[in-house]
């Protein structure tokens, strides 16, 4: 019997599908980033290591914008379970010296399915090769918690080989697509949640259950015997809602729920009013494209919502007043507002079970700073020993800029501009001594948000301040970017405020650490010797200039990681000033914008250089003509 390619079939059948297998992905802007060496072979098989996670350490944390920066949260200590119904193990590498099998062999079947299926349940996401390390991390995180009934879907063929050759389950959704990042909201974007939806019809005729997950979220605990607990939910979906609704593990409460459905976790089981209304779905979205499929999902689901159904289960009936419906608790289940803003779960004493990279800015690059931050990302070993070694500095934060007065834009910024500085700085140094700066953490007063707020989200538990998420402030994905270095001086390579807590990091780069006392020079033993002191302090003066940075730890070089005590006065700037010029130039873009005050416009730019004009002050742009970046 032919097999019957769904995909196939929606594009011969609707002229307006054959658009959708052009280039298409998710993401947001521009994608640069580390990936596995081994993966850019595809012919190569090499194997990436699935190891047991590391005893003791952290799971995804206050990634950068959560309210406690010392409360790291807890996962429990699962046993393999044995995989019931699953006819071949996960991970299979294929055997050294093999060749790539044909391309129908990954074809989506009912057969292809049935092998990675536990309990009648599959865990799908799909993406294309730019989210390579984005599904590793998935894959990862999930055969950690012994969560191994997944299958990937591959939209380009350069991921699908990349992920046969690790081993990873891995299907082949013809879609043909570039390999490449594109914009959030594109039309490339909006067509390929075309894809999701015409997966989940495909899928649900099989008779299984489908959790679809999208590329850029981290499972942290094991979804599983949480979804178990409503067998007669149709649908369990997660939700953009950033107030709370219940402070337990329970289903958030329906008619509380004021958010959109978000898509991006979300469960499905083969009922048949689930199975109809995903045809629906699908035909709506193949019918008119401009419609986002998390919106017309909306629509569809809330076309009847209510009442209740019997009992305490905390689901309602939707769609075509049969469905069950179940909301996911944003608390445990989190967007990337409840999980690095507001750091819900930790203030209810919960275990988040997965983080979704929503809410945040700065694209993909963006999300995948605040999953490293959070210590949930899977780097290659390089990433954490570049060349040149590495800069960090304990930043200094006065107590009144951070808890003294009331939580204003003019707080804000003066607490922002007071770390802003002494970053600038780091940047400046790291740059001298072509090191890698390891960002510190970074405080905010008010919350960022697309429109005009009092600081933070009436009713969301944000506590103020909060440690913030870097894109709240930096334009990462700028800083991330290869600019013209005849233009913008040097490369300035950074990493996420956590890195040297994360057990990813090998003992021998943390064992290979000066510490840097800044002193007066001139004063007792403020000297430059040849050897750190008897504590193994070196001790060198403030304000010192581009010269004697030079000279001086020029005998650290194979120092791998320098620390400095602070970067306040620590350097009286470049000597050159062809390349102090290109410097300024290069990090006067890589802050952004705060958002927003009750005026039109009403974001307020941040200023790299905003000590060096006198008066200041945090204002939006009086006129169209001043709406720019500060010069």
């Amino acid at each position: 019997m032919a097999w019957n390619n769904p995909f196939q079939e929606v594009a011969n059948s609707k002229p307006l599908f054959l658009t959708i297998y052009g280039t298409v992905i998710i993401g947001i802007v521009l994608s640069s980033f580390y990936v596995f060496s081994a993966i850019y072979s595809p012919d190569s098989v090499t194997i990436w290591q699935f190891s047991p996670p590391a005893s003791g350490s952290p799971p995804l944390d206050h990634n950068i914008n959560a309210s406690y920066p010392t409360t790291i949260g807890t996962t429990l200590e699962l046993k393999p379970q044995p995989s019931k119904n699953m006819s071949i193990p996960f991970m299979e590498v294929p055997p050294f010296g093999s060749e790539m099998p044909p391309l129908e062999n990954f074809k989506l079947t009912k057969e292809l399915v049935q092998k990675r299926v536990k309990d009648n349940v599959v865990v799908v996401t799909f993406g294309n090769y730019a989210f390579m390390d984005f599904i590793l991390t998935w894959v990862k995180h999930l055969t950690d918690l012994h969560v191994n009934n997944i299958l990937v879907g591959a939209m380009d063929t350069k991921l699908l080989e990349a992920l046969y050759w690790k081993g990873v389950p891995v299907f082949d959704m013809g879609s043909h697509m570039s390999t490449i990042d594109v914009g959030w909201g594109s039309k490339a974007f909006h067509k390929m949640g075309r894809e999701k939806v015409i997966l989940i019809d495909a899928i649900l005729p099989y008779g299984f259950e489908l959790l679809m997950c999208d590329t850029d979220m981290v499972w942290l605990k094991n979804p599983l015997p949480y979804l178990a607990r409503y067998p007669e939910a149709d649908i369990l979906t997660s939700s953009d809602q950033v107030v709370p609704t219940v402070v337990d593990d329970s289903l958030d409460i329906w008619q509380q729920v004021g958010a959109a459905y978000n898509i991006g976790i979300f469960h499905w089981r083969p009922t048949d009013s689930a199975k109809k209304l995903a045809k629906e779905w699908k035909e709506m979205l193949l019918a008119d494209e401009k419609i986002w499929d998390q919106n017309g999902f909306n629509d569809i689901v809330r076309r009847q919502l209510g009442p209740s159904v019997e009992g305490e289960s905390g689901l309602v009936y939707a769609y075509d007043g049969s469905l069950k419906l179940g909301i996911l608790p944003a608390s445990i289940f989190c967007s990337g507002h409840t999980y690095f803003v507001q750091a819900m779960y930790q203030q209810f004493r919960l275990e988040p079970y997965a983080v979704h990279t929503t809410y945040q800015y700065a694209g993909t690059e963006g999300k995948r700073h605040r999953i490293r931050e959070a210590m949930a990302f899977y780097d290659p070993p390089e990433y954490y020993d570049p060349p040149g070694g590495f800069l960090t500095f304990k930043p200094s934060l006065p107590k009144s800029l951070l808890l003294d007065g009331e939580h204003t834009v003019e707080s804000h910024f003066s607490l922002v501009n007071y770390q802003m500085k002494q970053i600038r700085t780091a940047l400046a140094v790291a740059s001298l001594l072509n090191r890698t700066l390891v960002m510190p953490p970074l405080w905010c007063r008010l919350d960022r948000l697309w429109f005009p707020h009092p600081g933070v989200l009436v009713g969301s538990v944000t506590r103020q301040p909060f440690l913030c998420p870097l894109d709240h402030v930096f334009e990462v994905n700028i800083m991330l970017r290869d600019l013209p270095e005849i233009e913008f001086g040097p490369q300035i390579q950074f990493r996420e405020y956590s890195l040297f807590e994360n057990p990813s990091m090998p003992a021998k780069v943390k064992e290979s650490w000066l510490d840097v006392q800044l002193c007066q020079d001139g004063s007792q033993g403020c000297e430059l010797t040849n050897s750190t002191g008897p504590l193994g302090v070196l001790k060198f003066p403030k304000s010192s200039s581009e010269e004697k940075f030079k000279t001086v730890f020029s005998l650290y070089k194979d120092i791998k990681v320098i620390q400095f005590s602070t970067m306040q006065n620590a350097f009286l700037g470049f000597s050159d000033k062809t390349r102090e010029e290109r410097f300024r130039a290069r990090v006067k873009r890589y802050v952004g914008i705060w958002c927003c005050v009750a005026s039109t416009p009403g974001h307020i730019y941040y200023d790299m250089y905003w000590d060096e004009k006198p008066g200041w002050k945090p204002m939006p742009p009086k006129t169209p003509e001043d709406d720019h970046p500060p010069t």
